[in-house]
């Protein structure tokens, strides 16, 4: 099972779909250049492994600690603002309980995007498999083909 439907930001319209997945087909391997995005130019200058799933996904994307800081989760809590995360994991678990929250949002598709295409992975994050998640990303994370620059 997927987590994301392929054709989930096309058209209904499905003479319009068409026209739209022919374009999209055309462009999608090419490099995104935009003046947005929520990296750090250290990342890349550095270009040093990430330390674990709750620093690469959680603490740097305001997205992320803000829709869960909205529901009362803190940002102490969370480990927001802090140089190193030193409960990564119980950061992780957080995320994984909340993460029906983001149901509907721009950032589910994104992170959905992100799991199943970079990380492999298939089932929907939730609190059950918050540690397959961690595990599987971390264990990623180590190799050279997740360095920065690589992505």
């Amino acid at each position: 099972m997927l987590l994301l439907d392929e054709n989930r930001l096309f058209p209904a319209d499905p003479s319009t779909r068409a026209v739209a997945r022919r374009i999209y087909l055309s462009v999608c391997s090419l490099p995104i250049l935009s003046p947005h995005g929520h990296t750090q130019a250290a990342w890349f200058a550095q270009n040093h492994a990430f330390p674990n799933p709750a620093q690469l996904l959680v603490q740097p994307d305001h997205y992320i600690y803000r829709m869960l800081y909205s529901q009362g989760i803190s940002f102490e809590e969370l480990e927001i603002a802090q140089p190193e995360i030193k409960n990564p994991r119980k950061v992780w678990h957080t995320l994984a309980e909340h993460y029906y929250l983001f149901r509907g949002t721009p950032t589910r598709i994104w992170l959905d995007f992100t799991f199943q295409e970079l990380f492999g992975l298939k089932e929907r994050l939730s609190a059950e498999i918050a540690d397959l998640y961690y595990d599987t990303i971390s264990e990623k994370l180590t190799t050279p083909e997740f360095l920065p620059r690589a992505l």
